[in-house]
């Protein structure tokens, strides 16, 4: 992945970012494994921790709920309460100090005090 953003509703494969270059991921992890399966060499991630990012997140599940008219999709945002403490938001390493919007709101208030 070199761009964009990419929403997984399912498993992910092993070594999972690896020649990730660019680009925002989101993961959902129903089972607890996607730090097994991830690539720390070259990938960050971390539960959500941005209202600006959750939104982005929600809009793409929302987008494809109502293009594809997936059940699966429309039932995450259904219970999205307890679903968003679910995903993983990947970064790049390389992306960290590039991003229009920081991974963390708490980076936000820390860089206006």
């Amino acid at each position: 992945m070199t761009g964009g953003m990419a929403v997984i509703l399912g498993k992910v494969g092993s070594n999972f970012g690896a020649g990730m270059t660019g680009g925002m991921a989101f993961v959902l992890d129903t089972e607890g494994d996607f730090a097994k399966m991830a690539n720390p060499d070259s990938i960050v991630w971390q539960r959500l921790d941005s209202a600006y990012w959750e939104d982005q997140l929600k809009s793409l599940i929302t987008a494809h709920a109502q293009a594809t008219d997936s059940a699966w999709s429309q039932s995450v945002l259904e219970d999205w309460a307890r679903r968003r403490g679910e995903f993983w938001q990947i970064c790049p390493k390389e992306m960290l100090t590039r991003l229009s919007q920081p991974l963390s709101d708490h980076e936000v208030l820390e860089a206006a005090e």
